[in-house]
């Protein structure tokens, strides 16, 4: 018996060396196949870069921003608080159309509105960028707490309840009325309750995330928590952290055009997109004074729109099933 299977394995010996070779291990081989030049953020940007009319609506922001930005120190630019006079009356330049001198006509006091929408449009902006990453900012934090840690997730819970079922409307009124109307307290009142949402959300993703096995891997293996979260949750959740920072822009200024609406917007010697539309309304009803509406309600039109389109086709490009 022992003689028959030493036989059968000299004949599989020699069929194995007929039929197979042995392979010799080559490191710069094993490096070229392991290596990949796949880029996140590379790959994110070339799937934004197909979306044509997002790409057409960026360029139109940036050119926006860049242009209320060095707007004051342009050649030939009037100030947006001063009241001009008519040379030849010496009274007011009230509501003139738009003209060789003023580019957008002038409101019901001879305020230049070119420069007044342009400095409106740089005050909301202000507002709605500020709002934007203060939100982002606290929004993750505790929603990243909120999903990943079990001791705080009751009380952030009871938390998230108690101010959910705040009106924002109110918290905007009654922050308004208590503290004088200013940029500094439009913005603290939108960002007491504009977190929530944003936490909400995180905090909804990472439990999903949170026990897949990579995770449970890095907690046994001691890993810290902070760095589990860094580097292990959050970048999935990139694609959700730009919609709403990107959504939070134009809710900001509407919200700022809506207190403006109540009468407790900015003063109307700070010049913003929410007062502009604030006097405009007023002339609605007059066909000759309706461009004081029809400017700035164009120009918060334009901005509201591309920034709602620029992150839902960022949000849907940041996603990694979309890359290639």
């Amino acid at each position: 018996m022992g003689l028959y299977s030493e036989e059968i394995r000299n004949i599989t010996d020699k069929s194995s060396k007929q039929l197979f070779e042995f392979a010799v291990a080559d490191e710069n081989n094993a490096e070229k196949i392991g290596y990949s030049n796949y880029s996140y953020w590379r790959s994110t940007w070339k799937s934004f870069l197909k979306n044509k009319v997002a790409v057409s609506l960026l360029i139109l922001v940036i050119a926006i921003v860049l242009f209320v930005l060095i707007q004051p120190y342009l050649p030939n630019q009037k100030s947006p608080t001063e009241i001009y006079l008519d040379p030849e009356t010496g009274y007011q330049a009230r509501n003139v159309p738009p003209n060789e001198e003023f580019w957008f006509g002038t409101n019901s006091i001879g305020q230049d509105l070119w420069s007044r929408i342009w400095a409106g449009t740089r005050t909301s902006l202000f507002i709605g960028v500020v709002v934007a990453i203060v939100e982002a900012i606290i929004g993750i934090t505790i929603g990243a707490l909120w999903g990943y840690s079990r001791k705080l997730e009751a009380p952030l819970t009871h938390t998230y309840n108690v101010i959910e079922n705040i009106p924002t409307t109110i918290v905007l009124i009654l922050m308004s009325l208590i503290l004088r109307p200013s940029i500094t307290t439009i913005i603290v009142a939108m960002c007491i309750t504009g977190w929530v949402e944003m936490a909400r959300f995180i905090r909804n993703q990472i439990v999903i995330l949170r026990d897949r096995e990579y995770n449970l891997a890095s907690r046994t293996l001691g890993t810290p928590s902070y760095r589990i979260i860094l580097k292990n949750l959050l970048p999935y959740l990139i694609s959700i952290i730009m919609l709403r920072m990107s959504l939070a822009v134009p809710y900001a200024i509407g919200a700022e055009v809506f207190l403006t609406y109540i009468g407790l917007g900015l003063p109307v010697s700070e010049p913003s997109l929410g007062n502009l539309i604030n006097e405009g309304r007023v002339l609605m009803m007059s066909p000759d004074l309706r461009y004081q509406l029809l400017f700035p309600s164009i120009v918060l039109s334009v901005i509201t729109i591309s920034f709602y389109i620029i992150g839902n086709s960022f949000a849907d490009a940041a996603d990694p099933k979309n890359h290639v």
